[in-house]
C-alpha cells in the first residue's frame, strides 16, 4: 500500500479525499496537515511519516508553490497530486507548473482517483525515493529456544549504540516469550503490540511512549504473552519504515517460530543472524532453518553465529561449517559468569570487559567497517549424524 500526505487548509475537502482515498485500498494516509506548513515543519513531517505522494491542495496557489517548491528542492523523488474543489483549467495549468502531474477535485470519484494513483505509481516506480533511510537492518534468529540469541542481540544492540553518530533501535519480536523486559528491568507498560497497532499513524510524540531509552539505544519490548496476536503486513511495514527513517541502526530479536510478521521483517533485513550453540540438537534445527529461509530467497543474507563456544566445544567450527554448509560469521565465546553479571545489573556486558570487545567487533563487522575475524581451516567431517532434508511449512 502506498504513503500518502494530505496538505489542505479546508477540512470538509480533506476529509472528503480522505474518505475516497480509503475506498480506493491503494493508499494509506499516514498523516494530514491542515493548513500549508513551515518549511521546518513540513521536513520534519515528511521525515517522520516517509510519503510517496502528497495530495497538496491548491486553494492558494501561493501557498501551495511554496510547499511543493520545497518538495521538489528537499525531496524530488515525492510525486504531487493537486487536489480542488472543482475543476479549472487556470488551477490545473497552475497545479502542472509546481509539479503536480495529477489534479483531482470533488467529488473525487473513484475511477478518476484510481487513474491519478496509478499513474503516480508508475512514476514512483520510475523515480524511487533516493537513499537516505537506513539499510543497517539486522534480524536475530535463534535456532532453537535457549541458544542466547536474546542476549546476543541485546549486547550487538548496545554495541552498534556506541559507534560513532549511530542511533539504535532494539525491537523484541518474541511475542510469545519475549524477554529484553526482563533482562533490562523494563518498567515501560507500552509494547511492540502499541506500536504495530498504531503504525499508520505514528509520529515521534507516540513513539517516544513506546520505547526505552538507555543512552543512544532505544529499547521496544514485547510486552506480556499475546499469543493470538495477529500483525497485517502494512502495519509491518509500515512500522519498519518509521523506524528506517529515526535510526542508523535497527535490531529484531526474532522467536524463531517463523511467523509470516517474522519472515516480512526478515525480508527487510541486511543481515539475518542465525544464532546456533555446537550442539547436536541446535545444529539439527539450524540446518532446517537454513534450508527453510534459502527457499525465501535469503541465503545471501544469512550470517551464522555460533555462540557459547567451550575451549573444547563438542563440535569444531570447521564442523559446524561443513555440517550447515555455509561460513560461520562470528563465533562468541562461552563467558557464562559475565552474561550472568549483565542479567544480575539489568543491563549488557560492559564494552571494557573481554566478552565486551567481542560485540564490539562484531558491531563493526555488520556495519562493514571491520572485516570479518579469521576462522579455523576447514577439515573434513567423516562422522556425523543424520539430517532430514524436510522444511518448515510456510
Amino acid at each position: 500500500m502506498l504513503r500518502s500526505i494530505v496538505i489542505c487548509r479546508d477540512e470538509e475537502l480533506a476529509r472528503d479525499l480522505e474518505s475516497a482515498i480509503d475506498l480506493t485500498g491503494e493508499v494509506s494516509v499516514q498523516k494530514t496537515v491542515y493548513g500549508y506548513p513551515t518549511a521546518i515543519d513540513l521536513v520534519r513531517t515528511i521525515r517522520t511519516h516517509t510519503p510517496q505522494m502528497i495530495f497538496l491542495s491548491v486553494e492558494s496557489i501561493s501557498g501551495a508553490r511554496a510547499v511543493a517548491a520545497l518538495i521538489e528542492a528537499e525531496f524530488p523523488h515525492i510525486q504531487l497530486i493537486a487536489i480542488h474543489h472543482e475543476y479549472d483549467d487556470r488551477t490545473m495549468r497552475e497545479s502542472m507548473r509546481m509539479g503536480a502531474r495529477e489534479f483531482v477535485a470533488q467529488p473525487f470519484e473513484q475511477s478518476a482517483l484510481r487513474d491519478s494513483i496509478a499513474h503516480t505509481a508508475e512514476q514512483i516506480k520510475r523515480k524511487p525515493a533516493a537513499a537516505g533511510d537506513t539499510n543497517q537492518v539486522f534480524s536475530f534468529l535463534p535456532s532453537k529456544a535457549g541458544v542466547g540469541a536474546s542476549t546476543i542481540a541485546l549486547n550487538v544492540s548496545a554495541a552498534l549504540a556506541r559507534r560513532p553518530d549511530t542511533r539504535a533501535l532494539l525491537s523484541d519480536f518474541d511475542l510469545n516469550s519475549g524477554m529484553m523486559r526482563f533482562l533490562l528491568k523494563l518498567k515501560n507498560e507500552r509494547s511492540v503490540a502499541d506500536a504495530v497497532e498504531n503504525s499508520l499513524r505514528m509520529d515521534e510524540n507516540l513513539w517516544a511512549q513506546l520505547v526505552t531509552t538507555l543512552g543512544n539505544l532505544d529499547v521496544l519490548h514485547a510486552g506480556s504473552l499475546q499469543p493470538g496476536l495477529r500483525i497485517d503486513s502494512a502495519h509491518i511495514l509500515s512500522l519498519i519504515t518509521f523506524m528506517r527513517h529515526n535510526y542508523q541502526a535497527l535490531c529484531f530479536d526474532m522467536s524463531g517460530n517463523l511467523e509470516k510478521y517474522s519472515i516480512e521483517i526478515m525480508q527487510e533485513s541486511k543481515r539475518v543472524l542465525l544464532v546456533c550453540t555446537p550442539e547436536k540438537s541446535s545444529l539439527l534445527m539450524g540446518r532446517e532453518k537454513l534450508d527453510f529461509l534459502r527457499t525465501l530467497d535469503l541465503e545471501g543474507r544469512i550470517g551464522l553465529v555460533l555462540n557459547r563456544v567451550q575451549k573444547k566445544p563438542m563440535y569444531t567450527v570447521a564442523q559446524v561449517e561443513e555440517i550447515l554448509e555455509m561460513p560461520v560469521t562470528k563465533v562468541i565465546p562461552n563467558h557464562y559468569l559475565a552474561i550472568s553479571k549483565a542479567i544480575e545489573a539489568g543491563s549488557w556486558v560492559p564494552p571494557q570487559s573481554e566478552l565486551g570487545a567481542q560485540f564490539d567487533q562484531f558491531a563493526d563487522v555488520l556495519l562493514e567497517r571491520k572485516s570479518p575475524e579469521p576462522l579455523p581451516d576447514r577439515k573434513k567431517l567423516r562422522e556425523f549424524f543424520s539430517l532430514s532434508p524436510a522444511r518448515l511449512p510456510a
